[in-house]
Parts: C-alpha cells; structure tokens; sequence
C-alpha cells in the first residue's frame, strides 16, 4: 500500500501561509519568494546522490546508453522541458534523452484525469522504448507516489536498466523502487499541496544537474561552452560564430566563414581554423578523438 498522501511533507499546511489570501499582492509576492529562497539549501543536502546517479548515468550513456525522464503531471511536464532542450544546447540525438509524461503528450498541456495512476501504464511505456541494461530511467515524482512512475522503475529494473528516483519526501516509495534515491525534501507549499512550487523548482534545479553535468562529462561541452550547438537560427548563428572567433581567437568574418561552411556546427568550424582544414577533413579529425574537441585539437 502506497503511503498515505495526508502523511507527506508536500501535503502539509504551513500556518505562515494560512491567511494569504487576506494579503496584499507585494506581501503575498515576498512570502513566495522567501518559500523559493530555501529551495537551493535543500538540493545542496541531496548533492551527494545527485553527483553517484549522475556519475552512474554517463557511465551508461557512454557505453551507448540512454536517458529517459518518466514523471506525472508538474514532474512530468519538467521532465519532458528537460529532455527537449538537450538536442538545441548540446547537439544529441533526440531518441538519446526522452522524457515520458503519463498521459502522453496532451498531458503536457492540460491534465489528463488518472493517468498518474496507471502503474501499469508506467511499465507499459519501458516495454514500448525497449529499456535495457545500457539505459538510464529517472522517475520524478514530488511526492515519490505516483503510480505511474513508480511501476515505470520497476519495469526498467527488471530490464536491468539504471534507476533513478527524484522525489521532494523522505522515505518515498519511488526511492525504494530506484537504485539511486534522490529526495529533495522542501516541505509545505505556500498553497498547501500545489508542488508546482517549491517542489517543482528543486525537480527542476536537480534535472538541470543530471542533463547538464552529462553531458559536460561526455564531452559535449568545450570549457563552459556550447560547442555542440548547431546553428539552426539567427540568435544561434551569432552564438556560434562568437564560440568560434573566441576559442580560436579568429576575427568575426573568419568565424563566420568557417560556421557557414561547417553547415553551422560550431565545433567543426573551430577544428577548421585551428588545423586548417575543411570541413570534411575537420570532421575526420573529430571523428578519430571521439568527437572530443578538446583531443583534437591538441592531437
């Protein structure tokens, strides 16, 4: 039996928060932000399991795995934000990291009545993206409860997959079903049980680390930059022929050059100018350092 909900520390009612709505608007506003103020502190206590599972994660991934976000509702809708945005920032294949919502896509913009509930749904969608041992599955769950989620890690450690459970309460069921518990304990909402809030920003903020700090140690960063984004509009464009120009040190018009003739990968163009190559003999170069840029161009 999953725990009682009344139970949770995201279900409780704050007594600083009983009266808000008799609150004018600035002191409403300033009480959130103090609520906001205190999420960071939470995450800071969870970095140790947030650093194993990330640490777990790109070990797979690097093997040829992949990272998929399983969540509900609030959670759901931020996993899916997070696994969207790898593709633009860091150039990976959009099957690499997926986020699964309960409910499927017309849940991402209105809610879908019951669907957290489908344990069976949950392990439904792993046996439909073939989880295996290589992968890596995240269930977010603020309250660590959701059926959905939760069968979803059953189902993808029974497929011997990697899992990983984010939950804002102690002792969740969500981490007793995951190989990596990470729970992110913020406590009550300023509207009591609405964890879009406070929850949902700590789920973000840790997302943030898992998306990111992978990809940073498969190398698909240079330093702190985006060398794997592709030019794909203008705002794109001017970032990547600035990447260049400031990495190779290149003047504008050069950095442009070699973006527009690396079909706008940014990576690439710096190869170009650095070893003189076109893009071809570049992408060669990249392709024989494991599209480490940072290999190639010291080899």
């Amino acid at each position: 039996m999953i725990d009682p909900l009344p139970e949770l520390a995201t279900e409780q009612s704050d007594p600083r928060y009983s009266q808000i709505d008799q609150l004018p608007t600035d002191q409403i506003a300033r009480l959130m932000n103090q609520a906001d103020a205190a999420v960071p502190a939470a995450v800071a206590v969870a970095i140790p399991e947030i650093s194993a599972a990330i640490d777990a994660i790109s070990a797979r991934m690097r093997a040829g795995g992949r990272l998929l976000y399983v969540g509900a509702g609030t959670s759901g809708r931020l996993a899916v934000l997070d696994a969207s945005e790898c593709p633009p920032t860091f150039g990976t294949d959009p099957e690499l990291v997926q986020g699964v919502i309960a409910g499927g896509p017309e849940a991402l913009t209105r809610s879908v009545e019951g669907a957290e509930d489908d344990a069976e749904g949950g392990a439904a969608e792993m046996a439909r993206l073939e989880v295996g041992p290589l992968d890596s599955v995240v269930g977010v769950s603020a309250s660590g409860r959701a059926p959905f989620v939760v069968g979803a890690l059953r189902e993808a450690s029974g497929r011997g997959a990697l899992t990983v459970g984010l939950s804002c309460n102690h002792g969740a069921p969500l981490s007793a079903a995951a190989e990596h518990a990470i729970e992110v304990v913020v406590g009550p909402e300023v509207v009591a049980g609405s964890t879009r809030l406070k929850a949902g920003t700590a789920q973000k903020l840790v997302l943030n680390m898992i998306s990111t700090i992978s990809m940073v140690r498969l190398g698909r960063t240079y330093g702190n930059r985006m060398i794997e984004m592709s030019a794909m509009n203008n705002k794109l464009a001017d970032r990547a022929i600035r990447m260049v120009s400031d990495i190779t040190g290149a003047d504008r018009e050069t950095a442009a050059k070699a973006v527009d003739a690396a079909d706008g990968q940014a990576k690439t163009a710096v190869v170009m100018i650095q070893h003189g190559l076109d893009a071809e003999g570049a992408r060669a170069l990249l392709e024989s350092h494991g599209e480490r840029l940072s290999d190639a161009l010291s080899g």
